[in-house]
Formats: structure tokens, C-alpha cells, sequence
């Protein structure tokens, strides 16, 4: 009996990411081919069949056989556990986002796929482009779009100076994001620029120890932020240890 994987994994996205890594491989004289030195290299292969046609249409023992063989090639699946939409945070944020309509979403320092994943099940029409400074992150996410996600577009660049034109997404997720970042004003008025129609953002609410974080963003600051942005229909939430604000480019179109 195949294997439940659904109870572990976000099964798209793990599925969508084992193929993209054995097409990669065929063409690659059956190597992986990867930024991550613990796999680049080993052997992995998977049969034509089970790399070819929609996700959707595969059955259950063709998804088992391949994140079986994911698994025995030392792909790391744990990336795709599905306890993520479990934390509040992102129990609030997509709870925020359903009450919304929206047709794309640009997602900020998208990391390991903490709020992406969930995303992606919660909302399976909606395309989606991330945006990382580190090309390993997107490496992960350009190999499940070259499995089959094609919903899902990693691109590597800075917030600070995107390379992308004003309104290209309706929405902007900022997830634990502009505590990390420098130049946060800017940050912040590029989001804007690049939302039609909603800018979400999660952060800190509290002081930690944590050595990446730069800045503590309180409500005012938050508020001062997106003022200077232009922008100042906020609406605030949060839950424990974290701040959730939802900004409302034009309300009354959205209304």
C-alpha cells in the first residue's frame, strides 16, 4: 500500500520539487545538480513517466514511488512538512488573506517556505513569484516550478531595489522580513509600489536575541513606515510574540 505522504508533507510542492530535481539530474548524466554540497552530485534517476504530465493527474503509487525515491537520493523533504499552517502567525495571515480577492502574490524573503507552503495548498489558483537574496533558497523553488508547479516563480534580488515594474502583484507579503532589513523605509516604499492592491506584514513584537534582527517595529513605527509610503489605511492584528499588519492600498476599490 503506498505510503501516506499527505500526512507529513505539503504534497505538491514535495512532489512537484523531487521530479524538478530528477529532470535536472537526467540532463545532467543522471547527477543532482545543486547548490547544496550534501547532494550535488549523487546519482538520481526516475522514470519518464513519472517526470511527465500534470501533478494533479499523478496516482497514488506514482507519488509514492517518487518521494520514496526523493527520499533514498537524500532530497531533503523535511523542507515540505505540513505542521507549518499550525503556527499562529500563519494561521493568521492566511486567514486574513481568504477574506481578501486577489489574483497574485509576490512573497518577500520567502526563506524555507514557512508561509509559502501552506500558501500554495490553501490557495491553488493564485500564481506565485518569491523573492530571495540567497540563490539556494530559490533553487528549491525553481526546481519544484521545473517539476510541474508552474504557479510558482523564485527570483533571486534585493527588496530594496527590485527589478520589477510598479503594480506587478496585487499583494506583497512581508512574513518576519523588514526586521532584517537595513534600509527599511525603502523597503517598505517598494512593497507599495510593487502592491495594487494589499501589503501584508508580519514581525517581532517583542525584543529577542536574535542577532538578524535590527529593528523592533511597533505599531507607530509600522504606521510612520507606511505613512511615508503613502499609504494609510492599516489595519493591525498579531498574535503571541508577533505584530500582523494588513495595509489597504486603494480601500475604497476593495471595499
Amino acid at each position: 500500500m503506498p505510503e501516506d505522504w499527505s500526512a507529513r508533507y505539503y504534497l505538491e510542492p514535495a512532489v512537484a520539487y523531487v521530479r524538478g530535481a530528477a529532470i535536472q539530474a537526467a540532463a545532467n548524466g543522471g547527477k543532482i545538480v545543486s547548490r547544496d554540497p550534501e547532494i550535488a552530485g549523487r546519482e538520481f534517476l526516475l522514470e519518464p513517466e513519472l517526470t511527465a504530465g500534470p501533478l494533479e493527474l499523478l496516482e497514488d503509487a506514482q507519488i509514492d514511488a517518487i518521494l520514496s525515491a526523493g527520499r533514498e537520493a537524500g532530497l531533503k523533504l523535511y523542507r515540505f512538512k505540513n505542521s507549518h499552517d499550525t503556527l499562529p502567525r500563519i494561521q493568521r495571515s492566511l486567514g486574513l488573506l481568504q477574506g481578501l480577492e486577489f489574483r497574485s502574490l509576490l512573497d518577500v524573503g520567502s526563506g524555507r517556505g514557512v508561509f509559502l507552503w501552506p500558501f500554495l495548498e490553501h490557495f491553488p489558483a493564485v500564481p506565485v513569484t518569491t523573492l530571495d537574496l540567497l540563490p539556494e533558497r530559490i533553487e528549491l523553488y525553481e526546481t519544484a516550478r521545473l517539476g510541474g508547479l508552474e504557479r510558482l516563480h523564485g527570483m533571486t534580488g534585493n527588496l530594496c531595489a527590485p527589478d520589477l515594474p510598479a503594480g506587478a502583484f496585487d499583494v506583497v507579503t512581508l512574513l518576519e522580513v523588514l526586521e532584517h532589513i537595513p534600509e527599511v523605509q525603502r523597503a517598505v516604499t517598494n512593497a507599495v509600489r510593487l502592491a495594487r492592491k494589499y501589503v501584508l506584514v508580519s514581525v517581532p513584537s517583542k525584543p529577542d536575541e536574535n542577532p538578524e534582527h535590527i529593528h523592533l517595529l511597533t505599531r507607530e513605527k509600522l504606521t510612520e513606515l507606511f505613512g511615508n509610503a503613502g499609504c494609510e489605511s492599516l489595519h493591525f492584528s498579531g498574535v503571541p510574540n508577533h505584530l500582523i499588519m494588513l495595509a489597504a492600498l486603494n480601500p475604497k476599490e476593495n471595499e
